[in-house]
């Protein structure tokens, strides 16, 4: 059974996955930019990062896992906070919107259940962490952010990192992205009230959607929503979690 969890941030405590990383900052120039592929330090962080807050909590796919340990999560996280990159928790990325945390990114990429073959849209793309962790899975992701600020930046890190099989845009990601839908996997990571019409209408038979449902100021309630081959429409609550509001234009 799944943990029940409240997406919010924790409190910080020293232990080892901290001291780990500060050993690997102290060893690097101020500013410089450590690459993720080359740098045994971050690899062992993420290792960590995987076996305590992720395997420890149930999430058992292999290739979630592996991607979990491959993708950088320090690259999708602003400069002053990648000491806490790899921290038990959500982290601030500017524009009232967070970095989800770790866990979180694993169970919500269990749950759509990825395959090779598979497209996926992503409503809202933050930093881009959790697109560039399903497109290390899949085919192709298109993801949507509101705020240009944020959707540019996700877009010139996953270009950095050579995940060419992302495309983003700007946009209101209630309304999906008809023109290249339907979608296997569609991936929600804001909390709207109600789950968006376009969304379900865009969702391929035999699909998976993942979306965290409710008010800004209550408990929400992260639901697999699938459609069946048949085009029905079967909901399941997963864990109660905390995210901020899908915003619209």
């Amino acid at each position: 059974m799944l943990s029940r969890f409240r997406h919010a941030a924790l409190r910080r405590r020293p232990g080892p996955l901290r001291a780990a990383m500060l050993m690997v900052l102290s060893i690097c120039t101020r500013g410089h930019v450590l690459a993720a592929d080359t740098d045994a330090g971050y690899a062992a962080v993420r290792e960590s990062m995987v076996s305590r807050q992720i395997e420890a909590r149930g999430i058992a796919d292999k290739r979630v896992l592996e991607a979990m340990r491959r993708v950088p999560r320090h690259m999708f996280v602003p400069d002053g906070l990648r000491e806490q990159a790899y921290d038990d928790e959500p982290l601030p990325i500017g524009q009232g919107q967070t970095i989800s945390q770790p866990y979180i990114v694993a169970l919500m990429t269990e749950l759509a259940r990825p395959q090779p073959g598979d497209r996926a849209l992503e409503v809202g793309t933050g930093s881009g962490y959790q697109a560039a962790v399903l497109a290390s899975l899949i085919s192709h992701v298109y993801t949507v952010e509101l705020e240009q600020t944020l959707s540019r930046h996700a877009a010139q890190v996953l270009q950095d990192l050579d995940f060419d099989n992302v495309t983003v845009r700007t946009g209101d990601g209630y309304l999906g992205w008809p023109e290249v839908a339907p979608f296997d996997i569609i991936l929600v990571t804001a909390a709207p009230d109600h789950v968006p019409q376009p969304l379900i209408d865009q969702l391929r038979p035999g699909g998976r959607m993942v979306v965290p449902v409710g008010g800004a100021y209550s408990t929400q309630e992260l639901q697999l929503i699938e459609k069946t081959l048949a085009g029905e429409i079967r909901t399941t609550n997963v864990s109660a979690v905390r995210f901020v509001p899908l915003r619209r234009r």
